[in-house]
């Protein structure tokens, strides 16, 4: 229970974290923008990002979770956020490799947690 708090933190900063990165490419990578502009907010964005990541790594640690249980998770999340992203904010197709893909990665978390089943 106690890595509730830090896991959702890490769902909220994958969401920044994946809006710095793919938010530009919704018109296309090539709408006139410079790339310095783009480079910036992203930046700002991802700023928000570390503000949250950085406290919900130290917050599961301190819960008792490990560096590799920290990794792993964050990798899940990664996709969770990412699938919907993609198909609702940038207009991708959801492909069945997406579910191979998370099928790998709860294989990941059954192994860097299979010593506390």
């Amino acid at each position: 229970m106690k890595a509730l708090l830090p896991l959702s933190m890490m769902v909220l900063g994958n969401v920044f974290m994946t809006t710095a990165w793919y938010w530009h490419l919704r018109r296309g990578a090539a709408d006139g923008k410079p790339l310095l502009l783009i480079v910036l907010m992203s930046w700002g964005i991802a700023l928000l990002e570390y503000l949250i990541m950085v406290p919900a790594n130290r917050l599961g640690a301190a819960a008792g979770l490990s560096v590799a249980q920290l990794k792993v998770a964050q990798e899940v999340i990664t996709l969770l956020v990412f699938v919907p992203f993609a198909y609702f904010v940038l207009g991708e197709k959801l492909r069945l490799d997406y579910l191979w893909a998370f099928f790998c990665l709860v294989g990941a978390v059954y192994f860097v947690n299979r010593a506390n089943f």
